[in-house]
């Protein structure tokens, strides 16, 4: 390939993240660190720390983060070790339906949880009836004032980004290690603290880290079951006060330099327990076939730990065919009307056709960058090919809530991208926004692609005069279009579903896409939280054909695209 249109593709793709990905992020500083005289300050980010409100929500911020990223891991880990070691009743089924929680955003899914746990919900009418609650003093399930609501939902949404990571790191270790280990006498929980654990950290550490991050700012949970004392809420509330207050910008700063300290010191703690000799397997692992009990032990581990998460997908759909359902057991009539309602509602029909738009225009240039930067770190050796794919990937580790207050910080009166806003409309925006953080998706499957296509193809074509450009369009496109296909759906889906961005750049109904439609449902009278919850089942069957789609295509190498 030509030195010259290698270049020019590095070019562009840097340029467009220097503009897309570094600019919001400096924007925010800018305003966060300079004073209305002009000059240097840190006045701003140190009243962050010395208001008592914001210090209490980032204080529950990383509680939130914290307890969301443990839970995960209790129940991934084990469930990724019982796949790797042992075989059992349903056992590829059961691998494929741990991916449901992922088909629903979780403050979706709150909104069924509430109608089933909320203090006017269907568990305290049961326990009312029978007469083990007092009606006077409903319990609060949810823990309404507390966190506890919050980290159980995201738990049961964010634990198949932990399998998946550690599933995979499970099967790249060799087990030579492992049975060396047991030979020397080491009983088995020994064998996995010292030995198994270390090895697959790495993983562990990748898929965590994601975990930890989405929990730490979370936004839709919070907003769903009114717990205002988050950073990530008192973020979305100070949109409203922009205007000549520096305070939300030095509180998106502020959130910023905690997540990057502490995907920093994760890093430089657990890279190293990528320990010399636990790369691929150099012998494949005998799977272990317990006795019937055993093995049925096995599958009820998942069906149980499926079945958890997908209670809040039942308060969904249960909500969605409703008549009413407020203080009684089950809903007290049933009907498909709110599903008709949901799309041709006016708010719902407008919201569906604007996340058609963004999601559409913006996968179409994930597609575009995906390639370019896939093709810059596989097929080139050019110095900085590694630094572009680490700031493609970075998306995953930056919080949405950051990159959607850098969007608009940039794209205010007097800014250079100014441009991005057409008077109140923020469709570039959010287009630019939702390519920037679903391009990883695209960047992983396009690099599987091109690292299982032999470059010497293309060196054929160019050698018979077939320019570059062309050859790279005609011959390994083509070849690797599955793959592209896979993150493309992939990129689009969670595209249509993006909350951080929706809520934050999308500020007049008319504008906005399905997810901020349904936030603003949820609150409205009358039908309101019924078409909300029909529109989230749409949703629903939407993301789970694409993600079974994607699955089918990728294989094993799905979770490589949760990833940083």
């Amino acid at each position: 390939m030509s030195r010259s249109f290698t270049w020019s593709v590095f070019g562009a793709m840097t340029l467009f993240f220097a503009c897309f990905f570094l600019m919001p992020i400096w924007s925010t500083l800018e305003v966060a660190f300079v004073s209305t005289k002009g000059g240097f300050t840190l006045e701003y980010v140190w009243e962050v720390f010395r208001n008592p409100v914001y210090r209490e929500g980032l204080w529950n911020s990383l509680i939130m983060g914290s307890f969301t990223t443990l839970g995960c891991l209790i129940v991934a880990v084990p469930l990724a070790l019982v796949f790797t070691r042992y075989e059992f009743p349903g056992k590829p089924l059961l691998n494929s339906l741990i991916l449901v929680p992922m088909i629903l955003p979780p403050f979706v899914g709150a909104i069924g949880v509430r109608a089933m746990l909320g203090q006017a919900g269907s568990i305290n009418s049961f326990l009312m009836q029978i007469g083990l609650m007092d009606p006077e003093h409903p319990v609060d399930w949810l823990g309404q004032g507390q966190m506890v609501g919050i980290i159980i939902m995201n738990v049961l949404h964010l634990y198949p980004i932990l399998y998946l990571n550690v599933t995979a790191a499970l099967s790249n270790l060799d087990p030579a290690l492992e049975d060396a280990a047991a030979n020397l006498g080491c009983p088995p929980w020994r064998r996995f603290w010292k030995v198994t654990l270390p090895l697959i950290m790495p993983g562990v550490f990748a898929g965590g880290t994601i975990v930890f991050i989405w929990g730490f700012t979370e936004l839709g949970v919070p907003l769903v079951f009114d717990y205002q004392m988050v950073t990530s809420v008192q973020i979305f509330n100070a949109i409203k006060d922009l205007s000549g207050n520096p305070f939300p910008y030095a509180l998106v700063v502020v959130l910023l330099t905690l997540t990057t300290l502490m995907y920093a010191t994760s890093k430089l703690m657990f890279e190293r327990g990528n320990a010399s000799g636990g790369g691929r397997a150099t012998m494949g692992r005998e799977m272990i076939r317990p006795k019937p009990l055993g093995a049925w032990l096995c599958t009820m581990s998942f069906v149980l730990c499926i079945g958890a998460a997908v209670i809040p997908h039942i308060g969904v759909l249960m909500l969605s065919v409703s008549t009413d359902w407020y203080q009684t057991v089950f809903p007290e009539g049933l009907t498909l009307a709110h599903y008709s309602g949901a799309l041709s509602h006016e708010l719902t029909l407008t919201a569906i056709s604007n996340s058609l738009k963004y999601a559409s225009f913006a996968t179409l240039l994930d597609l575009v960058l995906g390639i370019g930067v896939a093709y810059v770190n596989v097929r080139t050796k050019i110095w900085g090919r590694q630094l572009l794919d680490a700031m493609a990937m970075l998306p995953l580790a930056v919080p949405g809530l950051v990159l959607a207050f850098g969007y608009l910080a940039m794209a205010r009166e007097g800014q250079p991208f100014h441009w991005l806003m057409i008077g109140e409309d923020p469709v570039l925006l959010l287009i630019v926004a939702y390519a920037v953080r679903r391009l990883p998706y695209v960047v992983r499957s396009a690099s599987a692609g091109f690292q299982q296509v032999s470059p010497t193809l293309e060196e054929a074509a160019q050698n018979l005069g077939c320019p570059p450009l062309k050859a790279l369009w005609k011959v390994t496109l083509p070849l690797i279009l599955p793959n592209l296909i896979a993150g493309g759906l992939l990129a689009f889906s969670f595209a249509m579903l993006e909350v951080s961005d929706s809520m934050i750049l999308a500020q007049q109904a008319t504008h906005y896409p399905i997810t901020k439609a349904i936030y603003s449902l949820v609150g409205a009278l009358g039908t309101g939280p019924f078409l909300a919850a029909a529109l989230g089942v749409w949703a629903m069957l939407f993301l789970g054909v694409t993600l079974l789609g994607a699955g089918l295509i990728l294989g094993k190498k799905l979770g490589a695209l949760f990833r940083v």
